[in-house]
């Protein structure tokens, strides 16, 4: 699904289903949000950043389709909202919206593997400049034995390129999964890496 035309389609066709099972497991290892402030980015329709308010976290979400705003305020649901801030933004804002070391928790599910590579490297700079001392990081990556490999807008690695991503932290989980599949835009081969890790402090 790389025809970015089609991403408010695919975010509004979000609502409704349940958290991803990377969010659940990185809000059960950090606990209690009491108030920290959480990055979710590429929110899309905002399901994992009602989990985060629900357990909580106060929440910057990004996305840049049109109409994020709205639509994750519409899932996050009423109730105290003020620990809410939506941008329609990307991963290259990530440093102009979040102050260096201001986030204990950035979530990132199927994000970041929608950048394409020559701008992957400066988006991941810039999420773990924002991650804090002590901040918990979920992201899903992309392998190099996915389907759509080669497409020019996205980003697919290896293994030893996950392993020199994740240098610094401390890994608590890397499930790497290979296995036939559907996509918003139909069948294919999938080849992810789900990460849990921590910042050091």
């Amino acid at each position: 699904m790389r025809d970015p035309a089609r991403w408010p389609a695919y975010n509004a066709a979000q609502r409704g289903r349940p958290v991803r099972d990377l969010c659940r497991r990185v809000l059960d290892l950090a606990g209690p949000g009491d108030g920290r402030l959480a990055l979710d980015l590429g929110c899309g329709a905002g399901v994992e950043t009602a989990a985060m308010l629900d357990a909580g976290w106060r929440v910057v979400a990004l996305d840049p389709a049109p109409g994020t705003g709205d639509l994750v305020r519409e899932v996050a649901g009423p109730g105290d909202r003020g620990r809410l801030t939506v941008h329609e933004a990307g991963a290259a804002d990530v440093s102009t919206l979040v102050r260096p070391a201001a986030v204990q928790l950035v979530h990132a599910s199927y994000a970041l593997p929608h950048v394409p590579r020559l701008a992957f490297d400066d988006a991941w700079r810039q999420v773990r400049a924002a991650l804090s001392p002590g901040g918990w990081l979920a992201v899903d990556l992309f392998g190099d034995r996915d389907s759509w490999v080669g497409a020019q807008d996205e980003t697919f690695l290896s293994r030893a390129e996950v392993d020199d991503l994740l240098a610094g932290l401390d890994v608590v989980v890397l499930d790497e999964v290979e296995e036939d599949g559907e996509a918003f835009s139909g069948p294919k081969h999938w080849h992810t890496y789900a990460v849990v890790a921590r910042a050091p402090g």
